[in-house]
């Protein structure tokens, strides 16, 4: 068994799509017009048959509150692997991107955390 898709919850696809290709440097992999919404999917550069993240819009009325209450306690999302938690900080930060923690040395892991302007913070991290 193995992970096929994961899901982020965000306030527009359009943004996020944006977002998460532009600024972050996913690659969009599926778009399906769905009604109003999309089954809208990015991968990794570097995995582009790896796992699938899902930007799954925010409609449903449980939703919202989920998030708001994940962000007024500082906790991410989800977490993303990156080879060099400083130097994506540094890059990410040149373009703007809004940290809510600074990386830390947390054990065997250097995290970051920055909101990804879908209302939703994310964690980057690297294993040391």
């Amino acid at each position: 068994m193995k992970i096929n898709l994961a899901s982020v919850f965000v306030d527009d696809q359009d943004k996020a799509l944006r977002f998460y290709t532009e600024v972050l440097g996913f690659v969009k992999k599926h778009e399906v017009p769905l009604g109003e919404h999309r089954w809208l999917t990015v991968v990794s550069p570097e995995e582009p048959e790896g796992t699938e993240l899902v930007l799954e819009p925010d409609a449903h009325p449980a939703v919202r509150p989920y998030k708001e209450a994940l962000v007024g306690d500082g906790i991410p999302a989800t977490s993303f692997a990156v080879d060099d938690v400083r130097a994506e900080f540094r890059r990410l930060r040149g373009l703007g991107v809004r940290f809510t923690q600074d990386p830390v040395d947390m054990g065997p892991v250097t995290t970051a955390v920055l909101d990804d302007t879908c209302g939703n913070l994310i964690q980057i991290a690297q294993q040391r």
